[in-house]
């Protein structure tokens, strides 16, 4: 049986079709009319209500939330006064001003009282005159300090606002690792060193330790001997608490040091390959000549001999090889000394002896790494101190030739003068038939030949004696 009543269509047309049965149209399912999505009615936009709960619709699930509302600010207060504004400014550059002021001071103070970069005790001179900026250039290029305006403002605090001395001229040593302060105390109390000691050129190691020892103004014991070579003689300046292990120390500093300049500026033809070889070839230069007009002259010629393979064939390297370090004999080569094997006798060896026979100055290192331009390979002495270079065997022999008539007639007037002296002290006749009492000086005896009346004396005019070498080179 059928109803009566006409049943309702599940989707009714017209002006209801789309609006939910129970809700208002335009409200979303599951909130009020007129509340946004995620808050209850009367709740404030962006604060929720109840978190961790679940949605109540897809749309809210979909629906992110609002950040919350940003706090109230406070209202602004009311402009200073603008005097005000500028005295705090004032203050806060001024207590800027000062904190930097107190870093730069602690930071110079630091700097003036760190140990210095010196390695080794040096010297300096001041001249007369020279003021405090040149005084502190010198003292910076020879690395007694670091920095020469960290010294330049100490200089103006103690001396131009606590008027505390003045810098003065003289000769001062410093010690190593001194710091600034100990150096302008040094240069402002004046406390010039107070003794030198001096080493010859071409003296050995053994030889500059002898000095140093009997030296009674150093202190300390030398234990061995320093490396032939490693030392550059010179005059060196010392004071009451300098010891000899600190003197050879500035040798060896300085030594290193000119070796290495003169290293960079050699001449690129010669024919060492390292400041070492240099060094050994340095110091037979300096063992043959004591002019130093001619030690150019004689690198050269070893340095053209070595360029053709000829053995050096050098006297020195010989008479080291049988006294080593005590560098001196009573007596000429022998011949059996010539022919005897030995790692420094280079009339037996090629190339440059194994280490240093001597320590060269500064002229001879120079003359090895900026030697003359010659075609010379022989020399030998002339008679007056120097030596007569030649090109050629047959120029070479012919020099050798003047130079031993030259050596007999040294050898008849040295004769000649001792048989004078033994005849002043005996009081018997001289050689010219006058007779003397002991002790009295015999009148000048004629020369018993005529060589021996030209004959050259057995020194130059310098007072350097003629060496004796073997001429057969």
């Amino acid at each position: 049986m059928t109803s009566d009543k006409p049943s309702t269509p599940s989707n009714p047309a017209g002006p209801l079709a789309g609006h939910v049965a129970g809700r208002a149209p335009g409200v979303a399912p599951g909130r009020a009319p007129g509340v946004a999505p995620g808050r209850a009615p009367g709740t404030a936009p962006g604060r929720q209500t109840a978190p961790n709960l679940p949605p109540r619709s897809p749309t809210e699930a979909l629906q992110p939330l609002r950040p919350p509302a940003p706090p109230e600010r406070d209202e602004p207060e009311e402009n200073s006064h603008p005097f005000l504004r500028m005295l705090d400014g004032f203050f806060n550059f001024v207590f800027i001003l000062i904190c930097m002021a107190a870093a730069v001071f602690y930071l110079v103070r630091m700097e003036f009282d760190r140990p210095g970069p010196l390695t080794v005790s040096t010297v300096l001179v001041v001249p007369k005159g020279a003021g405090s900026s040149a005084i502190a250039a010198g003292l910076e290029r020879d690395g007694i300090i670091a920095d020469r305006r960290i010294f330049m403002t100490s200089i103006f605090y103690f001396m131009r606002l606590k008027g505390e001395g003045s810098l003065k001229a003289g000769e001062y040593q410093f010690d190593k690792h001194a710091s600034m302060r100990q150096v302008l105390d040094t240069l402002v109390e004046g406390k010039s060193i107070q003794y030198k000691v001096t080493f010859p050129e071409g003296w050995t190691s053994q030889q500059i330790v002898a000095r140093l020892s009997s030296n009674p103004e150093l202190n300390g014991e030398m234990i061995e001997i320093p490396r032939e070579g490693s030392l550059l003689p010179d005059t060196y300046s010392f004071g009451t608490k300098d010891t000899r292990k600190d003197i050879i120390q500035r040798m060896q500093h300085a030594q290193t040091k000119f070796l290495a300049k003169m290293w960079e500026e050699r001449d690129p033809d010669i024919m060492v390959k390292t400041p070492e070889e240099a060094l050994i070839l340095a110091s037979i230069v300096e063992k043959e000549t004591g002019r130093a007009e001619e030690r150019p002259h004689i690198a050269s010629v070893f340095h053209n001999r070595l360029k053709k393979r000829m053995r050096l064939q050098s006297d020195p390297t010989i008479i080291y090889g049988l006294v080593g370090g005590a560098g001196v004999r009573d007596h000429p080569i022998t011949q059996s000394e010539l022919q005897r094997e030995s790692p420094y006798n280079t009339y037996k060896i090629d190339g440059l002896p194994p280490t240093p026979i001597a320590n060269p100055g500064r002229a001879a290192i120079e003359a090895v790494l900026k030697p003359a331009k010659t075609k010379d390979l022989y020399f030998c002495a002339d008679g007056t101190g120097g030596h007569a270079f030649a090109s050629s065997l047959n120029e070479h022999n012919k020099n050798v030739t003047k130079w031993r008539k030259i050596e007999r007639e040294m050898r008849a007037r040295e004769k000649l003068e001792a048989a004078a002296a033994a005849a002043a002290a005996a009081g018997v006749a001289t050689a010219d038939g006058v007779v003397v009492a002991p002790g009295a000086q015999p009148a000048a005896a004629a020369p018993a030949t005529a060589a021996a009346a030209t004959a050259v004396p057995a020194t130059n005019g310098a007072g350097i004696p003629v060496p004796k070498r073997n001429p057969n080179r």
